[in-house]
């Protein structure tokens, strides 16, 4: 009989200048005293009548008014000359005011034409580095979003670095959206990295692997997002959905059982409720059979074992395949077992025996391994004591079992025998019995 083992995120400077009025009143200051010829002679630059001359006589009033006019002329000498030192300070004090406000300029220029033309960044001395940041890349975000989303969030300081990083990489067409938790200041090749290998914030995360039931996800959808799996349970029903997903439309007990796809999800920026996230799930199901033809295999199994199944037998099947092997090699194998015995003749019998009789399905019910008086109940579950499939699928199927519900292998093989370490498909039950024997055993570890 079919055995397996179950399997196990700017400033204009000022400048100065003198006044030209000071210069003119100083000019005319300077209008020069007519004198006569005694006069300089008196005045010579000796102080003393030259050589071979006669002193004049002069009276003395003559001699008092000429020694005023040398005093007065000799405060204006002296007033002439103080004024053009101070305009001879002056001049450099003036270019040198007229330098310092050029460079004045100048510094003003690198600080303000620098900020009138750089990237509204953040620089990373302004903000503290080395903190948790949770942040959310929204689906179809283009690579200049993401770059402000981590601006904004300081995660980056520099896009242009980041731009660089991401050509780098090659990621442009393989980053994620999600919900990260990154390390502000982080690196831009620290950030790709992140972004490529996908969403790392544990809190809004749920890992749901293949194979799960409905019972399984609502406790791991509990221990993970902290939504009871009572609420979770009860929302589950297909009539909730069925308006929005009609393939619902054909289940059984009112069950979603095979149809909360196994896989990793993010939720982050969601309200995570029971609903949303039955409805994510419901949504990968819909994402990962889209591209599967269930009307050509529908055909091509009424044409190979004349069966007329449905879409959701095909669902079905898929959650008991899922359950009984092991690996993807193994899963059309299984398939074309349970297809020759639901529609060709059972061997030494001449007539179709349609019962799987795969320990799967009252697995299914006893939530645990079974026994051979758990496979002899009249439960509508054990494929021992009922013909066909059970009444609803067992699992959520991974899409390679589904493939190979739809695509089994061509064989002519009745039985299997799987474990871990150990495979064997059988066309009769004599085979069937001594692949068994080998196992238990131990002799299948001397061949």
């Amino acid at each position: 009989m079919p055995t397996s083992q179950d399997k196990p995120q700017g400033r204009r400077a000022a400048h100065f200048s003198s006044s030209s009025s000071d210069d003119a009143q100083a000019r005319s200051r300077r209008t020069a005293t007519p004198r006569s010829a005694t006069d300089r002679q008196a005045s010579s630059p000796s102080g003393r009548v030259a050589q071979g001359a006669t002193a004049p006589q002069m009276s003395e009033r003559t001699a008092r008014a000429t020694k005023r006019a040398a005093a007065a002329h000799k405060r204006r000498s002296q007033g002439s000359k103080k004024r053009k030192s101070a305009n001879s300070h002056t001049s450099p004090f003036i270019a040198l005011l007229a330098v310092i406000a050029v460079l004045a300029a100048v510094g003003v220029g690198f600080l303000v034409v620098p900020h009138l033309f750089q990237r509204n960044e953040p620089k990373q001395e302004e903000y503290p580095v080395g903190e948790q940041v949770i942040v959310t890349i929204p689906d179809g975000a283009s690579g200049s979003q993401i770059a402000a989303i981590l601006v904004e969030n300081h995660v980056i300081f520099d896009e242009q670095a980041f731009y660089q990083e991401i050509q780098k990489q090659n990621a442009d067409a393989t980053m994620k959206s999600g919900t990260y938790q990154f390390i502000t200041g982080a690196t831009p090749s620290e950030v790709v990295r992140q972004l490529v290998e996908g969403p790392n914030a544990k809190e809004y995360q749920l890992k749901l692997a293949e194979g799960l039931s409905v019972k399984q996800t609502a406790a791991a959808v509990e221990e993970q997002l902290g939504i009871p799996a009572d609420d979770f349970i009860a929302q589950a029903k297909a009539s909730n959905y069925v308006d929005d997903y009609p393939f619902l439309s054909e289940v059984s007990d009112d069950s979603l059982e095979g149809y909360l796809f196994g896989k990793t999800y993010d939720f982050g920026g969601t309200d995570m409720t029971a609903d949303t996230v039955i409805r994510t799930l419901l949504n990968q199901y819909v994402s990962e059979v889209s591209t599967l033809d269930f009307e050509a295999a529908r055909t091509k199994i009424k044409d190979t074992y004349n069966i007329d199944i449905s879409d959701y037998a095909l669902i079905k099947l898929a959650s008991i395949i899922e359950k009984e092997a092991l690996t993807d090699e193994q899963r059309p194998l299984v398939a074309s077992v349970f297809y020759n015995r639901l529609g060709r003749p059972f061997p030494g019998m001449g007539y179709v025996w349609p019962y799987l009789q795969s320990d799967a399905t009252m697995m299914y019910v006893v939530d645990g391994e079974v026994t051979q008086a758990d496979n002899q109940t009249d439960s509508p579950y054990s494929t021992y004591t009922n013909q066909n499939l059970p009444p609803t699928p067992i699992c959520s199927p991974s899409v390679q079992s589904i493939q190979a519900a739809l695509d089994p292998a061509s064989t002519d093989y009745f039985f299997f025998y799987i474990k871990q370490d150990y495979e064997a498909f059988s066309e009769t039950n004599e085979e069937h019995s001594q692949a068994t024997y080998l196992y238990e055993s131990g002799q299948y570890l001397n061949e």
